[in-house]
Order: structure tokens, then sequence, then C-alpha cells
């Protein structure tokens, strides 16, 4: 479903990203570990054709995301580490304005039940955006997720200033988009949010993709010493 082919984005003298190669299949969650400047962003803002690659392909479901731009931005979903709402509007009334401009789902009804499954407060749903935690929010970026039949998600750092519970809810949420055949990149700083939700871990630095395998593979202890020998290095 996602394919970087040799992805490669220069910036003059500077490379973000040296020839990345990295396949996602279906249902598949991959978890890209690394420093800040490591390249994480870098790929996923290229999968999101917000920026240009300077050699190599993205690939959304076999196809280039420079050549097919609408077909693949219906696709998927990008949750950034802060999800950007209309604080004046309540949780539904942004889930509803966002659907409608995707011409999705504009059942209030409905939306509403996505927002509970999604895990927020019923009580908030109908609250304006300025009384949300991050959590909220994130968990309104999933709903709008589900709304649009997301087969693809995209997170920068989701749970970044999380507490431990919004953090472990919104990695059951990831699950269960997982069991639908959701497929996710996710860039992140939390190794164990990596092992405990990853299907798959890829550690980066200074732009290169050091190591892939199965988060199954390895032991939490033996990421941690595999993860903080290439950042000492």
């Amino acid at each position: 479903m996602l394919e970087a082919i040799d992805l490669t984005k220069k910036y003059g003298d500077f490379t973000a990203l040296k020839s990345l190669n990295l396949t996602i299949k279906e249902g598949e969650i991959f978890c890209l570990l690394g420093a800040n400047g490591a390249g994480k962003s870098t790929t996923i803002n290229l999968f999101l054709n917000f920026i240009d690659a300077t050699h190599g392909q993205a690939m959304i479901n076999n196809m280039d995301v420079t050549m097919h731009v609408k077909e693949t931005k219906q696709l998927l979903s990008y949750i950034p580490e802060n999800l950007m709402l209309y604080k004046n509007l309540t949780g539904l009334e942004n889930l509803h304005f966002f659907c409608g401009l995707g011409g999705g789902n504009q059942n209030k009804s409905e939306l509403e039940e996505l927002l509970i499954q999604s895990g927020l407060q019923k009580d908030f749903i109908r609250k304006r955006v300025s009384s949300y935690s991050k959590g909220m929010r994130q968990k309104v970026g999933i709903a709008l997720a589900r709304a649009r039949g997301a087969k693809v998600l995209l997170l920068d750092e989701p749970t970044s200033g999380l507490d431990p519970k919004a953090s472990n809810e919104f990695s059951e949420l990831l699950l269960h988009m997982k069991e639908r055949g959701v497929t996710t990149l996710m860039a992140t700083h939390d190794l164990f949010r990596a092992k405990d939700t990853g299907t798959h871990i890829g550690i980066m630095k200074e732009g290169a993709l050091l190591e892939k395998f199965e988060s199954k593979d390895v032991s939490f202890q033996d990421l941690e010493k595999m993860y903080l020998k290439h950042m000492h290095n």
C-alpha cells in the first residue's frame, strides 16, 4: 500500500533523506524511530506530497503521489503532532466541516457515533475544541479518518505530549484501524509505543534508514540497546 523507491530529498548540499527503500503492506503499522532531523517527518511529507522529492518515488496503492495527487489524497488521512481544529467549534462541528470538504459522510448522528467509537467522551462531543486536551483532539483526527474511510494513516509524532493513559488509548485506536486493514506509517520518538503498537520498526539517523525489522522479532530491551547504539555512533 505504501512504497518508497530510492526516495531522496536534498536541500542544496544537505541531504534530508537518503535513497529510502521501504514497503508497508495493507494492515501493517510501521514505526519510524529516530532523533530530530533523522528524516522521519521528511518521509511523511513526501508521501503527503507536501514537498517534492529530489529523486525517487513515493507510492500509495501503486500510484506515484506526484502524478496521482487527487487519487492518493482520497486514500489517506494525516494526523500531525498538533492537529489543527477550529477552537470555537465543537468536536462534532469540526468533524462535520472537514467531512464536508472531502465530500464525505455528513450525517451528524453517524459522525457522533464515530467520535464515541474513537474514544471521545460523550460529554465533550458538543463542547468547543478550546476545552479539549491534546488526546481528545487526536481522537477527533481518528474519527475523521474513519469517516473518510481512509486506507492509509500518516502520523507525525501523534503521541508526543500525551499522558500514558491517552497514549495507550491512541495505540488501541491504531490497532483497531489495523484490524480493518488500514496501513499506518508513524514517526515517533517513543520506543515503547513503537514496540507495543507497531508491526514493523525502522531506525533512522541523518536521513538514512539504518535498520528495519518486525517488532515481534525483538524484545523491548534489545530494541532500546539497538536504538541507543545507533544514536551514539
